[in-house]
């Protein structure tokens, strides 16, 4: 596979760069590889009412993550498509950052599934993730 750098794997409409959730989290992308895919978050800015991260941007960072695996291990010629997410929250975290690793557990013609874990600054598992994506051919143009 050619390496491809993640603004191009991305393949954001310019249009609708401005536009993107994960800019909004704040999520900053640490590694990037069909093994393994790391990212992170800062808690504050991403709170629920009770003063914790919420449980939706446990998601979000999930989703983000493990599209990338999945993308990247289905191969340049496909595009996937998030086709089921379950998250299990584990602990609550109020402060720092929260760092999610996804790498891939499944990789075949029709689907690709990662486990996300995400964990706060003590290395202390806060959510567990899958994702499994469905893989298509990427319409021309894309």
């Amino acid at each position: 596979m050619t390496e491809r750098t993640l603004e191009s794997f991305a393949g954001i409409d310019p249009a609708f760069a401005g536009q993107q959730l994960n800019d909004k989290l704040g999520l900053e992308i640490s590694e990037f590889g069909p093994e393994r895919v790391v990212g992170s978050i800062p808690v504050e800015g991403n709170l629920q009412p009770y003063g914790l991260l919420h449980g939706g941007a446990n998601a979000v960072v999930a989703e983000a993550l493990g599209s990338m695996v999945c993308a990247l291990n289905a191969g340049t010629d496909k595009a996937t498509m998030g086709l089921e997410l379950s998250c299990t929250h584990h602990r609550a975290v109020r402060s720092g950052r929260v760092t999610g690793v996804a790498t891939p557990v499944h990789v075949g013609r029709g689907t690709v599934t990662a486990e996300i874990v995400l964990t706060d600054d003590q290395g202390r598992r806060s959510c567990t993730a899958r994702l499994t994506c469905v893989v298509r051919e990427r319409p021309p143009g894309a």
